[in-house]
């Protein structure tokens, strides 16, 4: 699991900091802000499509 979402952060490091030179703090908030509200509008669609995450065939270990 961690695997996917350290993708995630690469993904806003590379589109929001990397070459930036923000003056800010506020304003690399405002940037990264910006790229979320982006990231959320588009969704990725058929990732993993038969991935068992997604169906899984499987009962969770708890005790």
């Amino acid at each position: 699991w961690l695997n996917w979402i350290e993708s995630e952060f690469t993904a806003v490091r590379y589109f929001t900091l990397d070459g930036s030179d923000y003056p800010s703090h506020a304003a690399q908030e405002t940037a990264i802000a910006g790229y979320l509200r982006w990231r959320n509008r588009h969704p990725k669609r058929h990732f993993a499509v038969n991935s068992k995450v997604r169906r899984p065939n499987y009962l969770p270990n708890v005790a």
